[in-house]
């Protein structure tokens, strides 16, 4: 039986429920999601049209793809914001910050942010039990913005 997103949320759910965690996940997810797109933007892909593709771009459309079949709404929202990462990183390459230091300094300390939150919380990382919960983080957050709008999903 496929999960829909309710089930992913109310799942993913069992481990935030203390408020500092939950706190330290609306800094340290969409941070991660950040660096795992920046450091994606630097690998660049050959194309025959001579586009400025990388791995991000085909990561983030199979990415999409599965947020898609979740809910449309929220894919919406989580493509724009991921969108909103490869441009910034795009736009750092471009005057030349080192995007990968940054990028590798935000990750380190993001995840120790994370797990920080997850002692404080008692209970491991979703995505020890399952390694999709990566992927439901950053769309959690982005459920939890839209059900603070009320906005239906």
């Amino acid at each position: 039986m496929k999960k829909t997103v309710n089930d992913w949320f109310n799942e993913y759910g069992e481990s935030h429920q203390n408020p500092t965690n939950k706190a330290i996940h609306w800094i340290c997810v969409p941070t991660i999601f950040f660096c795992v797109i920046a450091f994606l933007s630097l690998i660049p892909l050959p194309n025959p049209m001579h586009l400025p593709l990388s791995l991000a771009h085909v990561i983030l459309l199979m990415a999409s793809i599965f947020y898609l079949r979740l809910s449309w709404k929220l894919a919406l929202g989580t493509i724009a914001f991921a969108s909103i990462c490869l441009w910034f990183s795009l736009k750092l390459t471009e005057f030349d910050y080192p995007l990968g230091y940054i990028a590798l300094a935000l990750f380190a300390a993001a995840w120790v942010g994370q797990f920080y939150g997850h002692h404080i919380e008692g209970k491991k990382p979703s995505f020890l039990k399952d390694l999709q919960f990566l992927m439901i983080g950053p769309f959690w957050l982005m459920g939890l913005l839209f059900a603070k709008f009320k906005i239906t999903y």
